[in-house]
């Protein structure tokens, strides 16, 4: 993919693009410059445009003005099948892959090599080879997609991008399901491709990870270009300033530790990992459960909540043992989890937030064959408004709410459960840094109210800076408690390094 212009000349250049539905400006004359050899951050709150215009590029949404031109040129992209022709390929949270296909099917998915009559089986595999190797990565062609690890289906994502000889790469939110270290090799392929000319444009919530990786940042609000790439400095203080305003701190973390124990685990063992974990709550802590993808943090969270029966050890609960044999009986026991996917297991999307809101406590609302619908309005709305969520929640369905408001929403529901203890596993995956700022805010009501929080992230600035303690968790083990204050990322990133290491 070795490109014969200089990396100074713009490869594609978006001007003046706009594109509006009914009642909303979703883009509103956007520029955007892409050259060869760069990797171009585009960085918004959920609902600036960016998804909009990620789908204009991709022939998705027909713009309502404005051009893309590529090599100065002006194009027509008024399909999917045009953008691939046009060298636009896109790689999405969301895969597209046929897991039943090989690597080299999916890679070449829609333009098999041959004849009408007969597919090229041998040159397929041979190409798709070639496209693998280009990205120096070690995958079969043979090999069936469904059994690829999530990171190895993310490479063969990007492999079918670039068997179409693309030469702009959108990459939207490429890291969510990634560990550190296939972070750290999916980071090592896409400066490869920068290397070889490719012009890259990557979109993420992950500030570090953005800081570390791209070239330039072009900031939208409210479907405007708000910060060009020549204005915006490459630095997660001044990205945070062009998308929200100047803020007194990313983290706001405010200490309320107190003295007594709310939730204990002694020697706990479940079939599903977990081996032998013991570790206390205070009232008032944040406790940061720290590991790689794979560790036992979340299966320590489902044996919290009840989900998975234990086989040795106990839970205590202001130090009196508790059973819990189901999710039901954690939530009476006022446990809460804000559960790592948000979309399988945490919303219902047939319903508006506000029901989503009651539906932990029906009991509140009088029986359950007649619920007082005027009480489930003035409670949840208490909550929409301390919470700070869009009035819209009341009757808008959750599914067309940003992320921010359905994760608060999440945390609105154990609040009406009256929770006194919250698992947050992953509570900031997938949402702007304007919706992180407000969950941390949460955070800190819920210690400054006594309730306990074992908060587990793979955002390393972010566990450090909202715990009071951090636990690492390796192969369903504690391995290290400590301090927050007493962990440098160094030491946390050298420690997890070591899990991983060791898996």
């Amino acid at each position: 993919m070795t490109r014969t212009q200089r990396q100074d000349t713009p490869a594609w250049n978006i001007r003046n693009l706009t594109k509006t539905f009914p009642g909303v400006v979703a883009n509103n004359a956007v520029d955007l410059v892409l050259h060869y050899g760069e990797i171009h951050g585009l960085m918004g709150e959920n609902g600036c445009g960016k998804s909009t215009l990620i789908k204009a590029l991709m022939g998705v949404h027909q713009p309502d003005s404005g051009e893309i031109r590529r090599d100065g040129i002006p194009l027509t992209v008024d399909n999917p099948t045009a953008a691939r022709r046009a060298g636009i390929a896109a790689v999405f949270q969301e895969f597209s892959l046929i897991p039943t296909l090989s690597v080299a099917e999916n890679i070449h998915l829609g333009e098999l090599p041959g004849t009408a009559l007969r597919v090229d089986w041998s040159g397929m595999r041979d190409r798709a080879g070639e496209v693998l190797s280009r990205l120096n990565v070690d995958i079969d062609p043979d090999a069936t997609v469904g059994d690829l690890s999530v990171a190895d289906q993310q490479l063969v994502e990007i492999a079918k991008a670039i068997a179409t000889d693309a030469t702009m790469i959108i990459l939207d939110e490429p890291t969510t399901a990634l560990g550190l270290d296939e972070i750290a090799q999916l980071h090592g392929v896409l400066k490869g491709l920068k290397a070889q000319g490719a012009a890259i444009l990557y979109v993420s919530h992950r500030l570090d990870e953005v800081v570390e990786l791209v070239d330039c940042v072009t900031v939208l609000k409210d479907g405007q270009v708000v910060s060009t790439a020549e204005e915006t400095p490459v630095t997660i203080q001044a990205i945070v300033a062009a998308m929200i305003g100047e803020v007194s701190e990313h983290y706001p973390k405010i200490a309320s530790v107190q003295n007594e124990v709310a939730l204990e685990l002694r020697d706990v063992r479940t079939a599903n990992r977990v081996d032998g974990v013991s570790f206390a709550v205070h009232r008032g802590e944040v406790l940061g459960l720290g590991g790689v993808l794979g560790s036992g943090r979340t299966e320590i969270a489902r044996a919290i909540f009840g989900v998975d029966p234990l086989i040795g050890g106990e839970i205590l609960i202001d130090g009196k043992p508790v059973s819990f044999k189901s999710p039901h009986d954690a939530v009476a026991a006022g446990v809460a989890l804000v559960s790592e996917n948000r979309k399988a297991d945490g919303l219902f999307f047939n319903f508006p937030g506000l029901a989503n809101i009651t539906v932990s406590k029906l009991s509140k609302l009088g029986s359950t064959s007649a619920l007082n619908l005027g009480l489930e309005r003035d409670l949840g709305k208490d909550l929409i408004q301390k919470l700070e969520i869009t009035p819209a929640a009341e009757d808008r369905l959750v599914g067309l709410l940003s992320g921010g408001n359905q994760q608060k929403i999440v945390i609105a529901r154990w609040l009406f459960a009256d929770a006194r203890i919250f698992v947050l596993d992953e509570p900031t995956q997938g949402i702007d840094v304007g919706a992180k700022i407000a969950v941390y805010g949460l955070i800190n009501e819920l210690t400054a109210a006594g309730h306990a929080v074992a908060l587990i992230s793979s955002d390393h600035d972010e566990l450090m800076a909202m715990s009071d303690r951090i636990a690492v968790v390796n192969h369903g083990r504690i391995t290290d408690i400590r301090q927050a204050k007493a962990f440098k990322k160094t030491d946390l990133v050298r420690a997890l390094a070591k899990e991983g290491a060791a898996a």
